[in-house]
């Protein structure tokens, strides 16, 4: 498994595929993309998990984490999940927040995550704001 940065480009097709694959490809195409970290899991020069992250003031957004159907459930996620809270860490930002879908509120609660109990709805799916204080 290695973790490198990627384009924004990159993260596109797993964003669409495990995410929102009943949405139009543009749909996972975010605006504020050019101004984002990316980076990917790789296994065997395959791109399996993606993440994007978003820095603003001393906070960081993570959004679209996702993995290849056949790539879950090996950890894949937990390491990436790892490796950008060091990144927040190593740029002193002070939180790192999320939109989980609600059904996955139990993963990020495993790293320090703490539900903030604000929650919302897009596209028929139920999000809750997460977030964790690194200092």
């Amino acid at each position: 498994m290695e973790i490198k940065k990627i384009n924004a480009s990159d993260t596109w097709q797993i964003r669409h595929e495990v995410m929102w694959p009943d949405q139009p490809f543009e749909f996972v195409q975010l605006e504020e993309d050019a101004s984002g970290f990316h980076f990917g899991v790789f296994e065997d020069n395959k791109l399996v998990s993606i993440v994007s992250c978003f820095i603003e003031g001393k906070e960081m957004q993570f959004r679209k984490l996702a993995t290849l159907e056949e790539y879950q459930g090996k950890g894949i996620a937990s390491e990436l999940l790892k490796y950008i809270f060091k990144f927040a860490k190593e740029k002193g930002l002070e939180k790192v927040w999320c939109n989980a879908r609600t059904s996955k509120k139990a993963f990020y609660e495993k790293f320090g995550m703490k539900n903030t109990f604000k929650t919302f709805v897009k596209k028929g799916q139920e999000f809750t704001i997460m977030e964790i204080f690194l200092f």
